[in-house]
């Protein structure tokens, strides 16, 4: 069977919205500066790597925007959990057929903690995303998509099968609005041109780890307050004003509730 029609339809029975292809090559060529260092290529870690699949879940807006909260603790663990389960079970398949494939997982690193003294993973799966075709980086340092804007996880595969790769996504996702520089909580993101934006990994990680200890990491504002993506609509949050301090809306209610409530 065909490898792209085994990932087709192993996505449309687990509803995976998302889903994109692209080759190993790929990463040589540097879409912008700074750019992948080659020890991250996926040639690099797996030699015999021909195409990396990259797949993405939706981050649901109703649960994101109590964030911080342990509402949107459980939704991003929940996700990430997914993520694994359904690349493992694909690179399985694909191995099974003949492709011999395999697993990045979601999160390469061990804490948050250790991110506060190495905040880097051995493979990036935001690089991948956007080499797949399925999104554009945005001031904040994330993913935007045309579906879920940056309200999206990744998850990815290395395998042997040569799969076509998707077009990239040409036009600027992101349209500058700023509003996840000045309502960052730790003044970790400048205003700019991506990649010449600067954050301070830093400030972002050791915001993560206080909320970790209060048990409602990680933070998501930066990915909440964006107005980018087509999710606004079906959720009923185009005016992404709602956020801004004192904007009076009548859902702040609900979200201090929750706020309240599976935390410290």
């Amino acid at each position: 069977m065909d490898p792209k029609e085994i990932v087709s339809s192993f996505c449309a029975e687990q509803n995976i919205p998302l889903v994109g292809y692209a080759a190993a090559g790929r990463w040589t060529e540097p879409l912008f500066e700074p750019w992948v260092p080659p020890d991250f290529f996926p040639d690099h870690i797996i030699p015999e790597t021909e195409t990396v699949i990259v797949i993405g879940l939706p981050v649901a807006l109703f649960a994101l925007e109590t964030s911080p909260s342990i509402w949107y603790h459980e939704l991003y663990k929940t996700i990430n959990s997914l993520l694994d389960q359904y690349t493992v079970q694909l690179a399985s398949i694909l191995t099974q057929a003949g492709y011999p494939s395999v697993f990045i997982p979601r999160d390469g690193y061990g804490s948050i903690e250790v991110l506060l003294h190495n905040p880097v993973a051995f493979f990036s799966h935001r690089h991948a995303a956007v080499l797949a075709g399925l999104g554009r980086f945005g001031v904040n340092n994330m993913v935007l998509t045309h579906e879920f804007g940056p309200r999206v996880r990744f998850g990815s595969i290395f395998t042997t099968a040569r799969i076509p790769s998707d077009p990239l996504i040409e036009d600027d996702l992101c349209i500058h609005c700023n509003r996840c520089v000045s309502l960052c909580p730790v003044s970790a993101l400048e205003e700019g041109e991506y990649p010449g934006v600067l954050t301070d990994k830093q400030a972002c990680s050791s915001q993560s780890a206080t909320l970790n200890k209060r048990h409602i990491s990680p933070c998501g504002i930066c990915i909440k307050v964006c107005p980018v993506g087509k999710d606004r609509a079906v959720f009923h949050r185009k005016d992404a004003g709602i956020y801004e301090p004192g904007s009076g809306s009548d859902l702040q209610k609900g979200w201090d509730h929750v706020r309240r409530y599976g935390g410290r």
